[in-house]
């Protein structure tokens, strides 16, 4: 089995950590591909950054031209353009923001999510609220560290406790990761915590294995039809 995981952003250092991430979670016989879009922006904070990533995404994989695959995962929490996706391509594609929602949902009543800035922060609950998993989410933190801040280890994790001590007090039985930059700190908040912590990219991971080993296929009636036959232009068109 062969799963693409997109990067929503053109730093392709963070693209190498979310496939470590990816392969730390995969099971045997599973083989992840890193993909990072050629255009966009460096790091996705705001509507602005993440609706240009989604086209950024889309177009990736529409020029893609490597090994067959038979899933896409994708690796933005919160960032838009999962429902194109599945209309683009023919395997299951699946979101890491509604893969840790379902997954944390299987483990308490309620969870909360700690993610970067705060200007994500309803970005994040819109997307939650379109999987239908918005419901349970008690809230959603923002640690204050920008995307391409997460390198710095201590201060992410000192940054994470003090955000998810306050998603807590909100009600939250479960933690999720709600950036794939902090994939890896599922297991050590964990521990610190006392709660589980659900980390978005293994989570989407073993749910794409799960499609997959199952034969089971973006449905192509209704919402997620193949996109309408018509000349469309991707990019500027040359003068």
């Amino acid at each position: 089995m062969r799963i693409v995981v997109t990067n929503c952003n053109t730093t392709q250092e963070m693209t190498e950590e979310i496939v470590r991430g990816a392969r730390a979670a995969a099971g045997p016989g599973t083989t992840v591909l890193g993909l990072t879009p050629g255009w966009g922006p460096e790091s996705a904070e705001g509507w602005l950054d993440s609706y240009l990533s989604a086209a950024a995404v889309m177009d990736a994989l529409r020029t893609y031209d490597g090994p067959a695959y038979d899933a896409v995962v994708m690796a933005g929490f919160g960032e838009h353009g999962r429902e194109g996706v599945r209309e683009l391509v023919d395997v299951p594609v699946v979101d890491i923001t509604e893969a840790a929602a379902h997954l944390a949902c299987l483990l308490g009543r309620r969870y909360g999510v700690v993610t970067t800035l705060e200007r994500s922060c309803g970005q994040i609950e819109d997307s939650l609220d379109t999987a239908g998993v918005g419901r349970n989410c008690a809230a959603v933190i923002g640690t204050g560290l920008g995307v391409l801040e997460l390198e710095d280890a201590e201060r992410t994790e000192s940054a994470f406790l003090a955000a998810a001590e306050r998603a807590r007090d909100a009600g939250a039985e479960v933690l999720v990761l709600g950036c794939a930059g902090m994939t890896g700190l599922q297991r050590a908040m964990g521990e610190k915590l006392g709660v589980p912590v659900v980390d978005g990219v293994g989570a989407a991971v073993k749910l794409a294995e799960s499609l997959v080993g199952l034969g089971l296929r973006t449905s192509r009636v209704g919402g997620y039809a193949r996109p309408l036959p018509k000349g469309r232009v991707w990019g500027r068109t040359q003068e």
